[in-house]
């Protein structure tokens, strides 16, 4: 873009169930930045979606990278031309067109898109990638000739000891404190606050609460490179300079995910789970494993280095704990199912079934089961609370929930699980009802109910009006309030026409193209299913 770039976020930050990917490139609160190639090159994919990178355009080069853009408003030229085309044709917003080798062609610096907030996005911004174009990794944009100020170490704020087998215990922190808090001499040096001395007995090993930041942004990224060192050898080393896409949900396991997600903290394991698939690990054979000999002192020093090499270091000493001290310590011993991450496992009782298959779990993990009340008319099950939510799960387990009240054979394909997260925010997450259970696939765990959806979705009509002479386009806001939009179809005049749906402002939109932008009288039908197959239909008659 022709604008200095600043960042919102980098390669590797953290985030949900994920590594950013790329750099997230400010457009100054606003969108319709013009979008250019990196490089010379051609268009070889583009995939719309209302999810995800929503419009997004991918280019690959000569030199064989590929560079992605995702996130635009529009796409311009010829690259629109047949992106509509490809939609027209196909009858369907959502596409995911491969691109013939030179059909496409750009030089570097050619106008293809604007900027935009499509898709996943929480506000306009530019998402750049730069992908390996032989297997489609996502490498680290700065590498390659973006120049962004940084002279800015990380940050270091936190430190925890965690216990990595059943005999291990750790000294507590202190009150409410989930870590050691960290003291900068420096901007590059921090230690521990004076007279903190943690203790540990069996095998432990350190998580760090560590970000980035840029010179020209007060935006908390993530850094590239993690290396502890004990008594002056290495023993762990995570260098974050590659995504591979199938491998990216297994940063839940690399991060403390119950203090990303409950307290936005950026711990960081300086270990390895056992079920942890990622290759970002070094050859040390400690793997970050640290047994302290009881009643020593062992120096342990944590360097953090971000994409520009500035570099912080943490030193602090780790006190081995003789086992009667160690028995003070003991943690609380959490009820529940122990299940085994590398083994298929299974739950059941009052009117739940759960299943979950092995490697869904990084580590071993015991699972409770309480049953609640119904809540509302709208319930066919108690709720059902299963697991810890801040536990997280690396593949679907099925759940299945028993109905307890009569259904009415006109509602049985109506019913839905029905999940409700740590902060308390329900969603359907589909269903299938058969002899008086409900089964559906999840992702996390949480509390769950069946729930009936008899009601179609709602649609309303914010701007079509009955003269729309010089008017770009029209906007409808579709709502539903369980189950979710599945399918909508608009016709002009009986022909199918796009409708661009956002579903964070639950709209679809219309901009009058080259096969609706015709003069005179016309009839927009809209019909809108949601995915219980609940239906409302739409029509308007206007002048164009």
């Amino acid at each position: 873009m022709n604008i200095p770039i600043e960042l919102s976020g980098n390669f590797m930050e953290l985030r949900s169930d994920h590594f950013h990917s790329g750099l997230d490139m400010r457009t100054g609160g606003q969108e319709g930045q013009p979008v250019r190639s990196a490089g010379e090159g051609w268009v070889s994919r583009i995939k719309i979606s209302p999810w995800g990178y929503g419009k997004a355009v991918y280019i690959d080069h000569p030199n064989g990278y590929t560079t992605v853009y995702g996130h635009l408003r529009e796409l311009t030229g010829a690259v629109a031309e047949l992106t509509l085309a490809t939609q027209y044709k196909e009858k369907c917003f959502d596409i995911d067109l491969y691109v013939e080798k030179g059909k496409l062609p750009l030089k570097a610096g050619d106008l293809f898109a604007y900027s935009g907030n499509s898709g996943g996005s929480g506000g306009p911004h530019l998402h750049f990638e730069v992908r390996r174009s032989s297997d489609q990794h996502a490498l680290d944009p700065e590498a390659y000739g973006m120049m962004i100020p940084d002279r800015i170490p990380p940050t270091l704020r936190g430190l925890r000891i965690d216990a990595l087998d059943t005999n291990a215990r750790t000294s507590p922190y202190g009150g409410n404190a989930v870590g050691y808090a960290l003291v900068a001499r420096n901007d590059s040096t921090f230690v521990l606050k004076e007279g903190a001395v943690p203790q540990a007995f069996g095998t432990v090993g350190v998580s760090v609460n560590v970000f980035d930041h840029y010179s020209n942004s007060g935006s908390k990224c993530g850094i590239r490179k993690l290396e502890v060192q004990l008594d002056g050898t290495p023993i762990h080393t995570a260098t974050l300079d590659e995504v591979d896409f199938s491998q990216n949900r297994y940063a839940n396991a690399y991060m403390d995910y119950r203090l990303f997600k409950d307290n936005s903290m950026d711990y960081n394991r300086c270990y390895r789970l056992p079920g942890n698939g990622l290759d970002l690990y070094g050859k040390e054979t400690a793997q970050g494993r640290i047994t302290p000999e009881p009643g020593k002192d062992h120096a342990v020093v944590v360097i953090a280095t971000d994409a520009h090499g500035n570099r912080s270091k943490l030193s602090f000493m780790l006190r081995g704990a003789t086992a009667e001290a160690a028995r003070a310590w003991a943690p609380a011993r959490r009820a529940g199912t122990l299940f085994r991450y590398d083994q298929e496992n299974r739950i059941e009782g009052n009117g739940l079934r759960f299943t979950l298959p092995a490697k869904a779990l990084y580590q071993d993990d015991r699972i409770d089961l309480s049953r609640g009340s119904v809540i509302g008319p709208k319930a066919y099950a108690p709720v059902h609370r299963l697991g810890d939510p801040y536990s997280p799960l690396h593949v679907q387990g099925e759940v299945s929930i028993q109905v307890e009240k009569p259904v009415p054979v006109s509602r049985a394909n109506k019913l839905v699980v029905v999940r409700t997260d740590h902060a308390g925010k329900t969603s359907s997450i589909g269903g299938t009802h058969a002899n008086g259970w409900v089964t559906a696939r999840t992702k996390a765990f949480g509390a769950f109910t069946v729930m009936a959806d008899t009601v179609p979705p709602k649609v309303t009509n914010l701007d079509l009006k009955p003269v729309m002479t010089g008017r770009k386009g029209f906007t409808i806001r579709v709502d539903d309030d369980l189950s979710g939009v599945d399918v909508y179809t608009g016709l002009l005049d009986g022909n199918w026409i796009l409708l661009d749906y956002d579903p964070k402002t639950k709209s679809l939109t219309h901009l009058f193209d080259v096969h609706s932008d015709i003069p005179g009288k016309h009839v927009f039908t809209l019909e809108v299913i949601d995915e219980r197959k609940n239906k409302t239909t739409f029509r308007q008659e206007f002048t164009r």
